[in-house]
């Protein structure tokens, strides 16, 4: 089924998938839902949506690894991360990668549409009011950029940043510091 109005969305949180699929159908949307890579390649190649929201830590892998495999199937795809666990280095490399844009969670309905139409909300403050990000959120991206730069290799990325795997594993599960 090729539909303008269809969208693809791929994430490992169930209850996630429901809120936004409902929210898109009430939009007049076909939502077409996957929560592993695998199901999202196969749902790309049978449905062909025009649009697709990809989290960027699925449980088994990284969104990165599916986008290239959705702009093979679909060049033309529109593809958003929207991510938990965002940092500058990954939001550069999805942007490479053929992202349309990268949002933070939570994104209200709003801010993803906005994307999708080509008049995205900036909610990023500026001025004097913008404070620098703070030293535990300027690791976070660090540690996110050594990661990238050794392709998800968390023995590598470790070495590299002097601390012992484990250590470094249990920083990755935790959700980034705020800004």
């Amino acid at each position: 089924m090729i539909n303008k109005k269809t969208i693809l969305i791929i994430d490992d949180d169930e209850i996630f998938l429901d809120v936004l699929g409902r929210a898109l159908t009430r939009r007049g949307y076909f939502v077409v839902a996957a929560s592993t890579a695998k199901e999202a390649v196969a749902s790309c190649e049978r449905h062909q949506p025009s649009k697709a929201i990809l989290d960027l830590k699925l449980e088994r892998g990284s969104g990165l690894t599916v986008l290239p495999q959705l702009k093979i199937i679909k060049p033309d795809i529109d593809v958003l991360i929207l991510t938990g666990y965002s940092s500058v280095s990954t939001a550069v490399e999805a942007i490479k990668m053929g992202a349309k844009d990268y949002l933070c969670k939570p994104a209200d309905i709003e801010e993803i549409l906005s994307v999708f139409s080509g008049k995205r909300i900036n909610i990023v403050t500026t001025g004097s009011h913008q404070t620098p990000p703070s030293v535990d959120r300027l690791a976070w991206e660090h540690i996110q950029k050594v990661l990238l730069e050794n392709k998800g290799n968390v023995s590598a990325t470790a070495r590299i940043l002097g601390m012992h795997r484990r250590t470094l594993q249990r920083k990755l599960l935790k959700r980034p510091v705020k800004q």
